[in-house]
């Protein structure tokens, strides 16, 4: 006993000497300053500042495993090293056409303090608007497959910071935001759509603001075999802890892993002005570059589609009312059709029609295939096959008049949340859609996931996702995923993956109560740091539309719906209303035709979280310029210079505004269109009312 109790004190003796004749390790660049220590307890921190303000006070770091043996302390720093890094990429597609990637790195070798103690890396990239670090497990013999039990780093904030979250939510991320201080962080009162989680959990991406004037956002990037990070928040403390989806075997296991690995990047994005937030990068340049060996096929597109009259009672996805339906050994011919299917070949032809004399190169269609009777409420595991089409659906026929009229039907696969049906059918449904010429995909992940027990922001189903854009991409195949988990970056590394839904979409004014008008102004500075969304905008039938609640309507103005088109980027716009609403409005139409959905240059004029947001973008390969301006509930007045235009170039400025006593509650669809001549030396005085917005095209004028 003596002989091992010597041991151990000479073993605590040699640790605290080294830990405690090292210094702390720093990074910076710009204002951006990240330091880096190892306490005399054993437990590794960071800090971050800008310029003299502090966004992260000292934050612990580790993980625990489930042998008991994790990296949360006691550590011992073994090393260092450092470098910069200074290059320039060309995104496939994306709102800028180049993008700096600027960083300093610092790297930490930590070890546990025995003979034999397993090793772990801690790389921090140190930004001009924030920071990114993460955890490597190197190849080693004392680590080789291992399960992380919990994550503890920590996030230390020094203030009461004013926040917009939603609830922790492992399965959904379709919330209206909150915006409150942090000591007022509670998901009690909040009507859960799939909630599990205690009334301090709250998700990322996570806006705060300081009210020393800090913007601070903290997220991830690069979320790859392993499951998403929420937050629990010490209302008292101000501490937000890491918390991992766990997976489905009830132990309380988060990832399984083999080293080498490596975790996600955790991201802090910080700027003291809010319209440097959404012009962040960060997260972008954390992902890997494309994996994919040719991209030239893909292609960011509009769409209009057989989805909203859906959403409004209109029509059903289901073709038939029969039930007990199941995939195998039902003759669907013989069945009755309901009369409310809306995936006709004759409705769906009428959308075609409208898209091609419009100019939108896509046409969506849901509820095409057999099997919507026998979903929902069951968790069940074989509900559809993605290649057996209902009786009225003619795949030849619409195939032929598709191409005919030089429009791209978009296929739709709902999985209800069976992800290992889908799987096991993924390539037949792709090689179905090449043979017909459908060139992209929605997929949807609505219910509780089998396999069973599984979290749709867990491990298994993030791998689900990445496997399915490998998949896609390897048939040349795009796609949009809905129910997913938050995105993190990756449409770089698999810039296939045009877009995800995961957060609460304009569908919400439809079957919900909506989301208020301030909505649209915190979703770029939340959901959409990571990546682009399938928002839907374009809905131009604002009241009297659900047929479930004639009261129900928009909380937007029209000219708020098409400046939507600009604030909130991405590359699969769908102008989701019916063409019959558009036919009434072809005027106000004529914007949503022109916008592109690539760009050139992206300018954030002005920007606060939860008030308002005014972003100009110009064409891919043109220089034609759109701007988008939007408010929340409280009418304004927005001033802006021209001074992003050509210098010496005329423009056509075409002004999509809200009309005369325009108001998202009593009035808004009254708007009003002008033209005029302008200059890089002009500028613009625009109107926003209540819930409502402005957009603005520029087009050169021939001199």
């Amino acid at each position: 006993m003596r002989k091992f109790l010597l041991a151990g004190l000479l073993l605590i003796t040699a640790y605290q000497v080294e830990a405690q004749t090292t210094s702390p390790l720093t990074a910076r660049l710009d204002k951006v300053s990240l330091t880096f220590a190892v306490g005399a307890d054993g437990h590794p921190t960071y800090a971050v500042s800008f310029g003299s303000k502090t966004v992260i006070k000292p934050s612990r770091l580790g993980l625990s495993f489930a042998d008991g043996r994790g990296f949360d302390g006691p550590l011992v720093l073994t090393g260092s090293e450092t470098k910069s890094v200074d290059e320039t990429w060309q995104p496939v597609w994306g709102e800028v056409k180049t993008i700096r990637n600027h960083y300093q790195q610092l790297t930490v070798h930590l070890r546990q303090p025995d003979a034999n103690g397993r090793r772990l890396d801690v790389v921090f990239r140190v930004f001009a608007d924030g920071v990114g670090f993460r955890y490597e497990f190197p190849r080693q013999a004392g680590l080789q497959y291992f399960t992380v039990q919990d994550e503890h780093t920590e996030f230390n904030l020094p203030a009461n910071h004013k926040s917009f979250w939603i609830p922790g939510d492992y399965d959904s991320n379709e919330y209206a935001y909150t915006t409150s201080r942090l000591s007022e962080v509670n998901t009690t009162p909040i009507k859960a759509i799939e909630l599990k989680a205690p009334a301090n959990r709250i998700q990322t991406p996570l806006m705060l603001k300081s009210d020393d004037g800090l913007y601070i956002n903290i997220h991830e990037a690069a979320l790859v075999n392993y499951p998403a990070m929420m937050l629990n928040v010490d209302t008292q403390t101000f501490c937000l802890s890491s918390q991992l989806v766990p997976d489905g075997t009830g132990t309380g296991a988060k990832a399984y892993l083999q080293a080498p690995e490596h975790t996600p990047w955790r991201t802090i994005v910080v700027s003291d002005k809010a319209p440097d937030m959404l012009a962040s990068k960060l997260i972008l340049n954390l992902n890997e570059p494309s994996k994919l060996p040719d991209t030239n096929w893909i292609k960011p597109q509009k769409f209009v589609g057989v989805w909203w009259e859906m959403q409004v009672g209109k029509s059903s996805w289901n073709y038939s009312d029969s039930s007990n339906i199941r995939l195998a050994g039902t003759d669907w011919s013989k069945l009755k059709p309901n009369g409310r299917h809306g995936a006709t070949t004759a409705n769906v032809k009428r959308y075609i029609d409208f898209a091609a004399a419009h100019h939108i190169p896509g046409v969506l269609v849901e509820g095409w295939n057999v099997g919507w009777e026998d979903w929902v409420g069951n968790w069940k595991e074989d509900v559809f096959d993605f290649v057996t089409p209902y009786p009225d659906f003619d795949v030849q026929e619409l195939q032929r008049y598709a191409a005919s009229k030089g429009v791209n039907i978009i296929m739709h696969h709902e999985t209800s949340g069976s992800a290992t049906n889908y799987e096991r059918r993924q390539d037949a449904a792709y090689r179905f859609m090449n043979e017909h010429g459908y060139i992209s995909v929605k997929t949807g992940y609505v219910g509780r996931i089998i396999p069973r027990g599984e979290h749709h922001d867990g491990q298994w189903m993030v791998n689900h996702y990445v496997r399915t854009a490998q998949n896609t991409a390897d048939h040349r195949i795009m796609v949009d995923m809905h129910e997913a988990v938050r995105p993190t970056g990756l449409h770089r590394t698999y810039p296939n993956w045009l877009a995800c839904e995961s957060a609460r979409g304009n569908e919400f004014n439809a079957f919900a109560e909506g989301s208020a008008p301030e909505h649209e102004t915190i979703l770029p500075f939340t959901r959409y740091m990571g990546g682009p969304m399938d928002y839907t905008p374009g809905i131009f039938k604002l009241q009297g539309y659900a047929a479930a609640d004639p009261k129900r309507q928009m909380h937007s103005t029209l000219a708020k719906q098409l400046a939507l088109y600009v604030t909130l980027y991405s590359p699969l716009q769908m102008a989701a209303d019916l063409p019959e609403n558009y036919e009434q409005h072809l005027d106000a139409f004529q914007f949503i035709e022109d916008v592109p959905v690539d760009w050139d240059d992206t300018r954030i004029l002005a920007a606060e979280p939860g008030d308002y947001i005014t972003t100009v973008r110009k064409a891919k390969g043109r220089d034609e310029w759109y701007l988008g301006s939007i408010t929340d509930e409280q009418a304004r007045k927005q001033p802006v210079k021209l001074d992003f235009l050509t210098p010496g170039q005329r423009y056509e400025a075409i002004i999509y505004a809200d009309g005369k006593g325009a108001d998202w509650q009593t009035n808004p669809a009254a708007y009003r269109i002008s033209r005029q001549v302008v200059t890089s030396r002009s500028s613009l005085s625009l109107q926003l009312a209540p819930g409502g917005g402005a957009a603005v095209s520029f087009k050169p004028v021939a001199k």
